[in-house]
Formats: C-alpha cells, structure tokens, sequence
C-alpha cells in the first residue's frame, strides 16, 4: 500500500487492507490476555455461525472486569475453559460455544445452532451430551439438555432446523431429514428437506431462491413427478415458520394417521 497505514482498531494500526480477522485480532490487542472469542463470533469461526450478530462477543474470567467498547460484548465465563486457536484467534472450543448459544438463545434458534455445529463436523452428539453436563446448573441449560437428542446434522439451513423443531415441539413424530426420494429404477431422483418415508409425505421449506423463474420452472416438474409416485408434499414459507405455526402442526397432523 506505498507505506499508507490503515486504522484496523482505536489504537491499533496496520500497514495493508484489514480483513474481519484481522479486525478481530486488532480488537483482541485492546483487551485482556485472557480475552477469548465466543458464542455468535467464535460459531462464525468455527463453521456454524447460523445466528447473525453484528456485536463482537468475548469471553473473559469472572474476576476481571468487563472493558467497555462499541460493538464488543463480553460475558463472563461461569465456567474455566482453555481456549482453542481457530485462523490463529483464541477461542471458546466448539462444544462450548454451542452449548451456550443453545442454552441462551431462544429455543427456535437454539436447534439450528446445534444441527450447524455438527453439520460443519466441528462437534459430535456426545461432545455437546459431555458439555451440557458440565453447564448443569448454568441458567438454560435445561434448553439445551431438552434439544440435544434432537440434533441432527443433516440439516441443510437454519429454516429447516426451525421447521424440524415447530413438528416436534407440536406433538409429531420426529421427520426425517433430507430424504432420496427413488425412481423406479432405485436411483436418486429427488431430495426433501424433511419428510415422512412410510407415508410418502415430503415437507419443504420455501425460501427466497423459489423465487427465481428456472428454479420455479424445476420446482413444479419436480412437484408433478413427486405427485404422480404418491407423495403428498406440503410447502411451507417464512410467514408461517415465524407467524403461525401451528398452522404448520395442523396441515401435517391432518396427514398422518
């Protein structure tokens, strides 16, 4: 940059282009040594950030006092924890950044963050079993000890997860995630977001790359060829995920025995 020097943080400078690391690393300067990425941050880096945030989020011992800077929040670690090293920032470990994003965030967010996390193979079933052990008298912990068995890291997006958890919080059984859907030849044809195999019921989530004219055109040929092998497919929008779902309940429980 012909020596021009750029401003990465309050106090902290920087010789080329400052990326989101490098943003993170100069806020890190300006803290204390013990200061370690967390919960909404340390998910982003760690392959499963499903919740947006625009704040920084950190984690520092209870005996040091919280620093006071804008967009950063802190939380005090209730727990110890060593801090693991993710593109060379210091971090809350996987496990524990999505037990206490699920036991803090609210509950329809909280499955998609556990489903992410075990997505992006940053965790397993019985790291996050082992971590809401070890938070058993944290505040929410209940939360997440409640959504553990129900991860499942076939998920494709945070909608589906959501979508999964409205038809169990509901009272109906556990649907199946992302499901081949054969030709008569047993090849692949087409793939659900959810579904229920015995009763070739497929449910889907229709977010805004429905909206495109050739994915429109693919969607109904793949309805009408779905239709014509016996599925009954239910299609569902972000209108009724976050307003209404129990509607969503109702449609599918009409549909099962």
């Amino acid at each position: 940059m012909n020596g021009q020097v750029v401003r990465a943080r309050r106090g902290v400078y920087a010789n080329c282009p400052v990326d989101d690391l490098d943003a993170l690393q100069a806020l890190l300067l300006c803290l204390p040594s013990e200061a370690m990425l967390s919960r909404h941050t340390a998910a982003r880096l760690h392959g499963f950030g499903v919740l947006s945030e625009g704040a920084v989020h950190v984690q520092l011992p209870p005996e040091i006092p919280k620093p006071r800077l804008p967009g950063l929040v802190v939380h005090h670690a209730a727990l110890p924890v060593e801090p693991v090293l993710v593109s060379g920032l210091p971090c809350v470990p996987a496990a524990r950044c999505a037990v206490d994003l699920a036991r803090t965030a609210r509950r329809l967010d909280a499955l998609p963050v556990l489903d992410a996390a075990v997505r992006a193979g940053a965790v397993c079933r019985d790291d996050l079993i082992e971590e809401v052990l070890a938070h058993r008298a944290l505040p929410g912990v209940r939360q997440a000890r409640s959504l553990v068995p129900l991860v499942d890291g076939r998920a494709e997006c945070r909608q589906e997860s959501q979508l999964r958890l409205v038809l169990i919080d509901g009272g109906l059984p556990v649907p199946e995630s992302q499901v081949w859907v054969l030709d008569g030849e047993g090849i692949r044809r087409f793939r659900l977001d959810l579904g229920y195999r015995e009763r070739q019921i497929g449910i889907e989530y229709d977010g805004l790359s429905h909206l495109n004219r050739d994915r429109l055109r693919y969607d109904r040929d793949r309805a009408n060829w779905l239709a014509a092998e016996g599925w009954t497919m239910r299609y569902f929008t972000d209108r009724d995920l976050y307003r209404r779902p129990a509607h969503i309940v109702t449609t599918i429980r009409a549909l099962l025995p």
